[in-house]
């Protein structure tokens, strides 16, 4: 509440110290309701949602999570990848939604063998939690037919390093006044970094 109840009341309830101290005691309620309804209407999201409503969600999803190692907002992901694991399954989705629990593109590469019939996952990640959650994705997603052949790579960094230089040229020819093979067309002026 903005304005406190005491501002809506008449100007002759403002000397008397019952009221006063009665408008302050419902400020405060006032306020803890509104954070209440706050606190209710960002746990209806799981990703405005509080540890508690996270909490929840995981038991009724049959999560058992250890708040010790995994952040709140890991396990926000986890519930979120949990809920939107329906069919249909296609390459581009599966490789989707571990982009999305890994975090970072890339770190997770999906190859399918269909002659084989062999389901090829690299993994670059080093974090066990999300590991484990890839882990669960693959095996849901997954068809009875394909073989999983899980790897892991060592996810490197590569530098780039460039230079611009301008190189500029002096014309030496004039109209009409150009000897064919006497004298060059143009010259060209040193490099001269950007």
């Amino acid at each position: 509440m903005s304005d406190p109840l005491l501002s809506y009341l008449p100007e002759f309830y403002k000397d008397i110290g019952e009221f006063v101290e009665l408008a302050a005691t419902e400020d405060t309620e006032l306020q803890s309701l509104q954070t209440a309804v706050n606190r209710l209407f960002n746990d209806q999201f799981v990703l405005t949602s509080s540890e508690d409503a996270i909490r929840r969600r995981e038991r009724m999803l049959s999560i058992v999570a250890d708040p010790t190692t995994e952040t709140l907002s890991f396990r926000r992901t986890r519930i979120v990848n949990r809920y939107t694991t329906k069919p249909p399954f296609t390459k581009r989705y599966l490789q989707q939604k571990l982009d999305y629990i890994a975090g970072v593109p890339g770190l997770v590469v999906v190859e399918i063998d269909p002659v084989g019939f062999i389901l090829r996952i690299s993994v670059g990640i080093e974090n066990a939690a999300v590991l484990r959650e890839i882990e669960y994705t693959i095996h849901l997603l997954k068809p009875a037919n394909l073989i999983y052949q899980p790897t892991t790579f060592a996810a490197e960094r590569i530098g780039l390093h460039d230079q611009a230089y301008m190189i500029g040229l002096n014309r030496l020819t004039k109209l009409g006044s150009w000897g064919v093979g006497a004298i060059p067309f143009s010259v060209r002026r040193d490099a001269v970094p950007l």
